[in-house]
């Protein structure tokens, strides 16, 4: 095919997302020219273009991605919160029924590729500035955060959707000469899950090697790609747990430490501490954190409305002290067939409805109980009881009971992170990890202890969501996932 030599400023899909608070600001593209202009490997040319370029990456950590959804898919569709609120998208996805039509899949798609576009923007361009006061060193250690940015992304979207996509291209024009390039990064076909994961170590294993170490938690520092390297290696298709025991214990080497009152995690009072490895600066910073509202407050029904499982697990364990930073009851103007309208449970660990608030997205529990898990599966079980009992500790629990089994162990673990990761993201994927999702999420219960009804529609292929249907109708080489 050929075409006159005209720029067309295209981007994945058709939409791109405009704000951080709005729940659907997306405007539909176009081609917005048609005069011919010159193509150029340097569309960015100084420092502070480049400085402009992560300063994007980061503020898309204040995306509706991060202060709702994010929190929504890992939590709500799984045994400690029911949906709450009313959204009918929502209701979707917490009863296993997700439409390919769904609005909320299709904006996470588009947020995801977005983000992604935005790390290719340095992946690409940086290189080629040759502004002298951006020097060699600087321009590596950018490339290196937007390589464990985007890393992330693909992260997140390769559990959501399996067979995705690859972009490494933020395309800024196409000509005659670069049309078949463009072509396939614009209407690119999925890849398979293997590909993906090993873009997403190859990003990470380059990333670490150049990262330094930092104790600044807003920015990507070695820890951060350490701990996700960590966590890929436990979640791609063939784990490979030695590694995840060595990135675990390269973290845990970087100095960090388990604050000794849990409570101090979430009061607000205590950002960027000794258990933080990367979080999103709410107080303080650039970002305006909007999404506390969507979780806490009686003016309207909120989101993951904690379940009773949960509330019957931190009763249960005598878990006093982790279920009063997570779960707040308080009186509302509505009851649901769960709870009673005088004591209706929130989720608590987002409390700051101001905009000041502060988001974890790695933390050094999380990468102890990584490490658990890891330690369970290459059978060192004894080491496994020790990791879970150093979390325990400090929520003034008492030693686990012997691990007999690998079945056992796994159990002990996912039982941990449920009661010290609870309406962080995580639950969602910690039972697909696991290969124990359908096992517990089939038996969600109620009130009463009886099995909800919708639980009967998950099945193995439900564990995947449906490609969004604007991107099908959009490109015409990406396939459905199977079941919708």
């Amino acid at each position: 095919m050929k075409l006159n030599k005209t720029i067309f400023y295209l981007f994945l899909g058709t939409s791109l997302a405009l704000g951080t608070t709005s729940c659907s600001d997306y405007l539909d593209t176009e081609p917005i020219t048609d005069q011919a202009v010159p193509l150029s490997d340097t569309p960015y040319t100084t420092l502070a273009q480049a400085d402009n370029l992560m300063a994007t990456i980061y503020s898309g950590l204040g995306s509706e991605y991060w202060q709702l959804d994010y929190f929504f898919n890992g939590d709500a569709q799984t045994d400690i919160a029911y949906m709450g609120g009313d959204n009918p998208q929502n209701q979707q996805q917490a009863e296993y029924r997700i439409l390919a039509t769904n609005s909320n899949v299709s904006r996470d798609w588009n947020y995801l590729y977005g983000l992604i576009n935005n790390c290719n923007k340095v992946l690409n361009y940086v290189d080629n500035i040759t502004d002298p006061a951006l020097t060699p060193a600087r321009k590596a250690q950018m490339k290196a955060e937007a390589a464990t940015m985007r890393a992330m992304y693909y992260f997140h979207a390769v559990q959501l959707w399996g067979d995705i996509p690859i972009v490494t291209k933020a395309v800024i024009g196409v000509n005659s000469q670069n049309f078949e390039e463009v072509y396939a990064q614009v209407y690119p076909e999925r890849k398979p899950v293997s590909e993906v994961y090993s873009l997403i170590l190859s990003d990470l294993e380059g990333a670490a090697a150049v990262l330094p170490s930092s104790a600044d938690k807003y920015t990507v520092s070695k820890a951060v790609a350490l701990s996700l390297l960590a966590k890929v290696n436990a979640t791609k298709p063939n784990p490979d747990y030695a590694k995840v025991i060595s990135y675990a214990d390269q973290v845990i080497g970087q100095g960090y430490s388990l604050l000794p009152n849990y409570e101090n995690l979430f009061d607000n009072a205590h950002n960027a501490n000794a258990e933080s490895i990367f979080e999103i600066n709410g107080n303080g910073g650039s970002i305006w954190w909007w999404g506390s509202s969507m979780f806490i407050g009686n003016d309207w029904k909120k989101f993951n409305n904690p379940s009773n499982d949960l509330v019957r697990s931190f009763d249960a364990e005598g878990d006093v002290v982790r279920k009063a930073s997570t779960v707040k009851f308080e009186p509302v103007g509505w009851a649901d067939n769960y709870w009673t309208s005088a004591n209706y449970p929130f989720a608590w660990k987002q409390r700051d409805t101001s905009g000041n608030q502060n988001i974890y997205i790695l933390r050094l529990a999380d990468i102890i109980l990584l490490k658990a898990e890891a330690k369970v599966k290459t059978g060192a079980f004894g080491e496994t009881a020790a990791l879970i009992n150093q979390v325990r500790s400090r929520a003034g629990l008492g030693a686990v009971t012997p691990i007999t089994s690998e079945a056992d162990g796994i159990n002990k673990v996912l039982q941990e992170r449920k009661l010290e990761l609870a309406f962080e993201g995580q639950r969602w994927f910690d039972l697909k990890r696991t290969g124990k999702a359908l096992e517990i999420l089939k038996n969600r219960k109620d009130q009463n202890g009886v099995v909800l009804p919708y639980c009967a529609n998950l099945t193995e292929q439900r564990l995947l969501w449906p490609i969004p249907q604007s991107q099908i109708d959009n490109n015409p080489n990406l396939t459905q996932n199977a079941g919708y």
